[in-house]
């Protein structure tokens, strides 16, 4: 009967393990709870490592030796797997290369509405030379007084947006998108099904800019809903459309996603990672850095937000500015550079 109840409690937490560890294997990458489990790989990690701990201590006892050892071994390769996964998306480089005149830098960051200063938002966007700025939970006015600013600090930008009803009413932040574009990009202009949410993310908005003169990227500025239990399913939603944005050529994706490269297996085409988008982050030693909360150290966080290209682009560099956690959001702004790709 012993040794029943222990083979039984070594297939659980085997089971239990490897659906932590390689989800999408199960299919469950995107379902209630364990969607929110694995948002926090190195949280996760560490708990698998100090349990593996744990049962060698259980090992010294006699009778419990043969099961903790069995329970170690499966805890400790877990715990290992999910390092590998942390360390091949990176943990962490600030090293940005030198601007050229050819470079376009594209910064994300969810301001958490009036939590952040238009100051803030202006002179962090005019010293990392950023030429396009996307702002969820940002209403139009903050990004008009941010483009105000650093058109004083003499880098002008146009402000555009999409909202979700009047602003002030619900009270809600997360009812605006802002993106900023610089005017060396050409004009744009926020579609209109951004603009009436026709086609748009489900409960907070996403805004897609279109070039109307010159040859810049299509800029879709993304908020999708945060996968609450009541939520679940308005989430995958916004994750398909986000997808769906990067059918195209030349299209940049960057804002909050409320997702982790875990919940978007799958969802890429042609090698990307959502449609045909790759992500910046992960191929320049960023990937697992967590972008959320920022009360928690970057390396225990969730790393939801991101910013994404097209084959059209190439990334040069990455940095997820983690100096500026107490300045009221609590997102960890992105900032990329990224160089048109050869043809």
């Amino acid at each position: 009967m012993r040794r029943l109840l222990g083979t039984l409690v070594a297939l659980a937490v085997a089971a239990g393990a490897a659906v932590l560890t390689w989800p999408s294997a199960f299919g469950v990458e995107r379902v209630f709870p364990v969607a929110q489990v694995i948002s926090f790989r190195a949280p996760l990690a560490a708990v698998l490592l100090a349990s593996t701990l744990l049962m060698l201590l259980f090992a010294l006892i006699r009778p419990l030796r043969a099961l903790a050892l069995v329970l170690a071994l499966i805890l400790g390769v877990s715990g290992g797997i999910n390092v590998a996964v942390l360390s091949q998306r990176g943990l962490g480089s600030e090293d940005l290369p030198e601007k050229t005149a050819t470079s376009l830098r594209v910064m994300t960051w969810n301001t958490a509405g009036s939590a952040t200063s238009a100051e803030s938002i202006a002179r962090f966007a005019v010293g990392m030379q950023a030429d396009v700025v996307t702002l969820p939970e940002t209403t139009i006015d903050t990004g008009a007084e941010v483009a105000e600013m650093m058109r004083d600090m003499g880098q002008p930008m146009w402000a555009h947006h999409a909202e979700y009803g009047e602003y002030g009413v619900t009270g809600w932040d997360a009812t605006s998108t802002t993106v900023l574009i610089r005017p060396e990009l050409g004009d744009y202009s926020v579609i209109q099904s951004s603009l009436d949410g026709s086609s748009n993310t489900s409960t907070v908005p996403s805004a897609v800019a279109m070039p109307t003169s010159g040859d810049g990227p299509i800029i879709v500025a993304a908020h999708a809903v945060a996968p609450r239990q009541g939520y679940m399913t308005e989430w995958r939603s916004d994750l398909q459309w986000l997808a769906d944005q990067c059918t195209t050529d030349n299209v940049i994706l960057a804002g909050d996603f409320n997702a982790t490269l875990d919940h978007m297996t799958g969802m890429g085409v042609d090698d990307g990672t959502l449609g045909r988008c790759h992500d910046a982050a992960s191929e320049s030693g960023n990937g697992g850095v967590g972008t959320w909360p920022t009360d928690a150290p970057a390396m225990l966080g969730a790393p939801i937000d991101h910013v994404m290209a097209t084959p059209d682009w190439t990334v040069s560099g990455s940095v997820v500015m983690r100096s500026l956690d107490g300045s009221g959001s609590d997102h960890r702004p992105i900032v990329v550079q990224l160089e048109r790709a050869a043809d």
